[in-house]
This record gives structure tokens, C-alpha cells and sequence, in this order.
């Protein structure tokens, strides 16, 4: 495949995808086979390309030129907003709008390299050796001048000349598994737009949309101290998330919950249990047939099937049979006093385990304005935060505590309002 896909980018024909700014085409040879790999340049699209490169070459800012085509509701590449990520993409790995050779009319593949990330699942690339990347001249998909391109290079140059650390080849390995750098990074979403919050300067978090892509996709300018939020957050957590009272309402509400769908599975189970049986008798009268000196090869493939079957059914039975989970009455009190020793072990100096203790209670961190300051509303995450409770009861139940709050977390997804409270 690959030396397919080499093959025809070296008769100029498209390797996959299509980029910003190109149409592809869709005609049929004389023989009336599909012609596939040919591109044609978009109009309007390279209009907006030319107006990149010429803003960038001018001075501004990948941030400003963004800023400047999401005013105008110039649609991006991929439909949504314009970002500065999008235009300055990556040099050395040929992303970004500016660093895209065909829009100078070369075709390049093979620069990077895709594998699955054996921990977290996730596909992750890699740049390829320089000998191992092909590039062939395509003249005809040409939309920024030699010249043009030179002026955007030479600038990316200089601008690495400024940076301590140099251009990097590429992404550190170890960035997708760096801890969190503050105590809720990732967890935080602006109530207006539905963005991440980020840092601002060193001591307040904004919203990321609309410092990078402007008020047109988010108008929520208001910032929060990161201090004010951590302490808002774990006191929180700490006094309004598992209210004694509201628990109890909560655990009357999963019981009645839990025996409504235990009556559905009732009803299930029978079933599945009276065709067990029904199977059973079959089996048995199968191999009465045999010991009374009927054929084997009559009843042999019929029995086989019948065998199977019995053995599945047995199987959904057995996995089936789950006990009812049992919500201790102290459950509430077990929580605060937990997260009162958490919250005391922040202070010490290797509080590593005990950030990731506490992020994992929180879901969201949804940050509206409302006045002159912004509304802190917390999503406690449920089977994570019955976890930390029943861990805290020592024995008071025949299940281990994440089993259990893995059952109720699966009920309570079924109507239940998620675990919030709003500061």
C-alpha cells in the first residue's frame, strides 16, 4: 500500500486528504473508470491563503490574523473558528497553513508517521528520516509565490533565532503524560462558549476562546485568580458537595431507582431462566434418544448446538446476578472527614497522589460571568467521589468500594441530576 501511495505522488497525484484551499476532482476516464488523486486549486479558498502568507509577511501575528478572519466569519478550514494553532501549525512537521509546500507547488509525503500510543490509546505522530520523504513538483496546485514564501520563512526563522530554547524537531515524548500544571488545569470550561480556561498571566485563569480566537465566537473576558478558584473549589468540595441532607434524598431516590430496574431484570432473568430449562430438556431427551439406539450422526450436530447454547445461557445467568448495592447512612460523613485530610495534605511537600486524588472528584469547573466576578458551579464526578466514601467506611459493606460505586454510577446515569453546586 504504501508503495502504491508512493507511486502516486510521484506522478503528481494527491497521497490521501485534501488541504485548505483545493477541490478535488471527480471525473470519469475515457474507459469510464473513476480518475482519482487530481486536485484543483479553490478560488476563494486560495484568496484567503494569499491573505495569510501576505498578513504574516507584514507583521502580524498568527493570533491577530485569526483574530481578524473569525471577525469576519471566514469559515476555517475544518468549518469552525480560525485559530492561531491552525495557521502557525508546526514548521519542522510541515502543519499549519504556513508551512504547507503545496501551496507552492510541491507535494511532500512520508514526513510523518502514525502509531497508537500503547497506554493511552491515542495516535500519536512522528517525523520520518529527511531520506525517507518524498517530494515531487506540482506546479499546478501552485497559490503562493516563490518570493512570498521565502519572506514567510525568513521570519519563522528569525523568530526561532529569538527563542532560547531553538526550534524544536519535535514534541517532547513525555508531554501527553506531564502531570497537570496547576491543581485543576483541564477540568475548567467557560460558561459562555464552552472553552478551556488557561492561564492569563502568572496569577489569573481567562477563558482560551476568546483571548485566541476574539468576541466573536466568546465575549467572556473576565478573569478569575487562580488562588481565589483552588480555595473556592476545595472548600467546596469539602462543605457543600455531599450535604448530609441531600444525600439522604439522594439515597432515597437511588433505592426506589434500584428497584424499578431490578424488577425489569427480574422479568429478563426469568425468561432467560425458563428457556434454560426448556434447552435442558431438550438435551436430556436427545441423549435418551442415544441410549436407546438412535443414529448418532441424527442427533449428534443437534445436541452439539443444544450444548452451546445451554452453556451462553448459563454464562448470562451467572454474570447476571449481581447483588443490590447498599448506600451506608454515614456515607456523607465518611466524605467530608476524607476530604478534610486531603485537603490538609496539600500542604505537604510530596502532594503528588493527593492532587490527583482530588481532581478525580471534580468532572467540570464551570465558570459563568454574573456581575463583575465569575459564578464557580462544580460537577462532582459520582463513582469517583462514592469511592472515596465507602474507602473511608473500613467493612461496612460485602463489595468492594469501586464495584460499588461503579453500580450506582451506572443507575444514577439514568435521570439523576449530576453532582453540582454553584459558589
Amino acid at each position: 500500500m504504501r508503495r502504491g501511495l508512493r507511486g502516486r505522488i510521484e506522478t503528481g497525484k494527491s497521497g490521501g486528504g485534501n488541504s485548505h484551499g483545493y477541490d478535488v476532482v471527480r471525473r470519469f476516464a475515457e474507459n469510464g473508470e473513476p480518475v482519482r488523486g487530481d486536485r484543483t486549486i479553490n478560488a476563494a479558498e486560495a484568496a484567503i491563503i494569499r491573505r495569510i502568507f501576505s498578513a504574516y509577511a507584514a507583521g502580524l501575528s498568527p493570533r491577530q490574523i485569526a483574530l481578524s478572519l473569525n471577525k469576519e466569519a471566514v469559515p476555517a478550514p475544518r468549518g469552525g473558528a480560525w485559530s492561531a494553532s491552525t495557521i502557525n501549525g508546526n514548521r519542522a512537521r510541515g502543519t499549519g497553513i504556513l508551512n504547507n509546500e503545496a501551496y507552492v507547488g510541491r507535494l511532500v509525503w512520508n514526513r510523518l508517521r502514525y502509531a497508537k500510543d500503547p497506554e493511552s490509546g491515542q495516535r500519536r505522530s512522528r517525523a520520518n528520516a529527511t531520506n525517507s520523504v518524498t517530494v515531487v513538483a506540482a506546479p499546478e496546485l501552485r497559490i503562493v509565490d516563490d518570493a512570498m514564501w521565502d519572506v514567510v520563512k525568513a521570519r519563522q526563522g528569525a523568530l526561532d533565532d529569538c527563542r532560547t530554547d531553538g526550534p524544536s524537531p519535535a514534541p517532547a515524548p513525555f508531554w501527553s503524560k506531564q502531570r497537570p500544571r496547576y491543581l485543576f488545569s483541564g477540568l475548567m470550561r467557560c460558561g459562555v462558549c464552552g472553552g478551556g480556561f488557561s492561564m492569563r498571566n502568572r496569577t489569573h485563569f481567562g477563558c482560551s476562546s476568546a483571548r485566541n480566537k476574539g468576541a466573536t465566537i466568546c465575549t467572556n473576558l473576565m478573569t478569575i485568580r487562580r488562588d481565589v478558584l483552588e480555595n473556592t473549589v476545595l472548600q467546596g468540595l469539602r462543605h457543600r458537595l455531599m450535604d448530609p441532607i441531600l444525600f439522604e434524598e439522594f439515597a432515597t431516590a437511588f433505592t426506589i431507582e434500584w428497584n424499578r430496574q431490578q424488577t425489569e431484570a427480574a422479568g429478563a432473568q426469568a425468561a432467560k431462566a425458563a428457556d434454560l430449562e426448556r434447552v435442558s430438556r431438550q438435551i436430556e431427551r436427545l441423549v435418551d434418544a442415544l441410549a436407546d439406539g438412535t443414529p448418532a450422526a441424527a442427533v449428534t450436530t443437534r445436541l452439539t448446538m443444544l450444548e452451546q447454547r445451554r452453556t451462553a445461557q448459563q454464562a448470562d445467568l451467572a454474570a447476571a446476578a449481581t447483588p443490590a448495592p447498599r448506600l451506608h447512612p454515614n456515607l456523607a460523613a465518611a466524605y467530608r472527614a476524607k476530604i478534610a485530610a486531603l485537603t490538609d495534605a496539600l500542604a505537604s511537600d510530596d502532594a503528588a497522589a493527593t492532587r490527583e486524588v482530588i481532581r478525580n472528584l471534580v468532572e467540570a469547573i464551570i465558570l459563568v460571568p454574573e456581575g463583575d466576578h465569575l459564578r464557580v458551579e462544580v460537577c462532582g464526578e459520582l463513582a469517583s467521589i462514592l469511592s472515596l466514601s465507602l474507602g473511608a467506611q473500613g467493612g461496612g459493606t460485602n463489595y468492594g468500594s469501586a464495584v460499588l460505586a461503579e453500580q450506582i454510577k451506572m443507575v444514577a446515569g439514568r435521570g439523576f441530576e449530576p453532582l453540582t453546586f454553584r459558589l
